[in-house]
C-alpha cells in the first residue's frame, strides 16, 4: 500500500505543478491579449493618420495645381505685357528718329546734326499738330 500512497502523491504534485504552470501561462496569455489590443489600437490610430494625411496631399496637390494655373496666366500676362511694350518702343524709337530727321532738315550742313531738347520737343508739337489736322480734316 505504501507504493499507491507514493504513486497518488506523485500524481498529486504533478497536478499541482500543472495547475501553477496553467496560471502562469494564463497571465501571459492575458498579457498577449492586453498588447494586442494595445496593438489594433496603434494600427487604427495610424490607419486614421494616413487618411488624414493623404486627404492634406490631395489638398496641396489641388492648391499646387490652382497656384501654377495663376502663375502660368500671370506670366502670359506678362510676356503680352512686354510683346506691347516692345512695340511701343520701337514705335516711338521710329518716331524720335523722324523727329531727329525733321528738326535736322531745318539746321544749315556746318551744324552738328545731334538735335537739343528744345528742337525736339518743338518738333514733336509740330508733328503732333500736323496729326490732329490730319484727323480733324478726315474727321469733318
Amino acid at each position: 500500500m505504501s507504493y499507491g500512497y507514493l504513486i497518488e502523491s506523485m500524481v498529486s504534485i504533478l497536478l499541482l505543478l500543472t495547475i501553477l504552470y496553467c496560471v502562469r501561462l494564463n497571465k501571459q496569455l492575458r498579457l498577449l491579449k492586453a498588447d494586442e489590443q494595445s496593438l489594433r489600437a496603434t494600427i487604427s490610430e495610424l490607419i486614421t493618420a494616413t487618411q488624414i494625411a493623404e486627404r492634406a496631399i490631395g489638398g496641396l496637390k489641388a492648391t499646387m495645381r490652382e497656384g501654377e494655373q495663376v502663375l502660368n496666366e500671370r506670366l502670359q500676362r506678362s510676356e503680352t505685357v512686354t510683346a506691347e511694350f516692345d512695340r511701343q518702343l520701337k514705335a516711338g524709337d521710329e518716331l524720335l528718329g523722324k523727329l531727329i530727321r525733321i528738326t535736322g532738315a531745318g539746321k544749315v550742313a556746318d551744324e552738328p546734326a545731334v538735335p537739343d531738347a528744345q528742337s525736339v520737343a518743338a518738333a514733336a508739337q509740330a508733328f503732333a499738330e500736323r496729326a490732329r489736322a490730319r484727323l480733324n480734316g478726315l474727321a469733318a
